[in-house]
């Protein structure tokens, strides 16, 4: 049996959803906004998970109306609290460069997607060393109002803003 283990908010409150829509065996690391950081103390935590309980793929999950993302983007009124301060400093970088790069409908997917994929480059390279590692890292946005996961854009689509001399 396939395992799971999906890094979400638990403002998002997904963990129904996600085992209504994954029925494997699921596990879950929560993180508000998702800030999930690749500290020595977390990646330890991640690790004994993913050797103990043999998780052949990681999901790093937001929902499409997730407080925190929403709450960087618009009145930040939360951007004082411990560890939000870089969620919402990448938050507000992306927003900028998304709306040079993106004609698109849905920017808050386009911001969704570059925010996730910063977070599984980061869960990739510290796994680098790790014996058993998972087959995947992906990323995907729960929209609630379709009750359904939504895999991200690609890590190509949302690429960094490049100055040239």
């Amino acid at each position: 049996m396939r395992k799971n283990l999906f890094l979400l908010c638990p403002t998002d409150c997904l963990e129904y959803a996600v085992n209504k829509a994954f029925k494997q065996e699921n596990y879950f690391y929560t993180s508000l906004g998702n800030s999930f950081d690749p500290d020595i103390v977390t990646m330890e935590h991640i690790r004994v998970l993913i050797k103990k309980y043999h998780i052949g793929k990681i999901y790093f999950v937001l929902s499409n109306d997730n407080q925190i993302i929403l709450d960087a983007l618009e009145g930040q009124f939360f951007s004082k609290t411990r560890g939000l301060k870089h969620v919402y400093l990448e938050i507000t970088k992306q927003r900028k460069t998304s709306a040079m790069w993106s004609q698109t409908k849905n920017p808050q997917s386009m911001i969704l997607s570059y925010y996730l994929n910063n977070k599984i480059r980061a869960l990739q390279t510290s796994l680098s060393d790790v014996f058993y590692r998972p087959n995947s890292v992906s990323g995907i946005i729960y929209d609630r109002d379709a009750q359904v996961f939504k895999t991200i854009y690609s890590d190509l689509i949302c690429s960094e803003k490049f100055h040239f001399n």
